[in-house]
Parts: C-alpha cells; sequence; structure tokens
C-alpha cells in the first residue's frame, strides 16, 4: 500500500532539522513544545518509578532519560510540521487580536462573581434548612 502525501512529509518532516516559517508563531510553537516536554519529563519520571526493581538503576535511568531524549525530539519536529505550525500561528494570530479586560473591570468582575457565589450558598441553605424545618413539622423527616 503507498503512502499518502501527508504520511510522507510528517515522515520526513521528522528526520530534518528545519524549522518551518521560523518567525512566525514562535511564542505559542515554543510553549507547545514546552508543554509536551514537560509531560514527556512526567511521564517518563512516573514509568522510572514503576519499573521493575530488579533491573539496575542505570537501566532504568538510562530508560527514562532516553524516553525523554525521544519525545524532546518529537516534540520539536511536531510543532514545525507544516499543517500543526500553521494552525498554532493561525492561532497566536486570532489570541493578538482579542481585547481583553482592565484590571479594573477584572476587579470588578471577580467581585461580582464573589458576592454571587455567596449569595447563591445562601440562598440555597436557607432553602435547606427551610425544608428540613418543614418536613420535621409534619413528621416526615425522622432525624
Amino acid at each position: 500500500m503507498a503512502k499518502s502525501k501527508t504520511e510522507q512529509a510528517f515522515s520526513a518532516t521528522l528526520v530534518s532539522g528545519g524549522l518551518y516559517k521560523r518567525n512566525q508563531g514562535r511564542l505559542v510553537r515554543q510553549l507547545t513544545a514546552l508543554g509536551l516536554v514537560a509531560i514527556a519529563i512526567f511521564g517518563a519520571y512516573s514509568l522510572y518509578n514503576v519499573l521493575p526493581l530488579g533491573m539496575s538503576p542505570g537501566m532504568q535511568k538510562g530508560i527514562a532519560v532516553s524516553i525523554v531524549v525521544i519525545c524532546t525530539w518529537l516534540a520539536y519536529r511536531v510543532v514545525n510540521f507544516p499543517r500543526f505550525a500553521d494552525f498554532l500561528i493561525s492561532v497566536e494570530a486570532e489570541i493578538s487580536k482579542v481585547t481583553w479586560a482592565t484590571w479594573e473591570q477584572l476587579w470588578r468582575s471577580t467581585a461580582v462573581v464573589i458576592v454571587l457565589m455567596f449569595f447563591l450558598a445562601f440562598l440555597l441553605l436557607a432553602f435547606d434548612v427551610f425544608w428540613q424545618w418543614l418536613f420535621r413539622l409534619i413528621n416526615f423527616l425522622q432525624i
């Protein structure tokens, strides 16, 4: 069975060392690669802790480090794969168009949310107390 163009492009991209659109979407691609590497590090650490006890410590560390190195290379290549890189570039372009709230608006909105949460909590408490009182009054609830 012949490989599709996408499969051929991906396999060719995995072994190349070049950067795709070097200066576009740099921050989001770096942060994405960093997140993927962090996941690989935590995964390798977890694997290191559960590897068989009979295995030598050097072998355990070697396996964990090998996994981190391979995943780091894959993260670097994935964020430079043309389709994924174009997606990340467009994400960064859209994020730059967002109008962010000012600190005053943020604090005001936060205060509204917190006050509303306390009000709703009090309201639910009042409903709970009322229904307990009513059910005890008619001997429906025996506590």
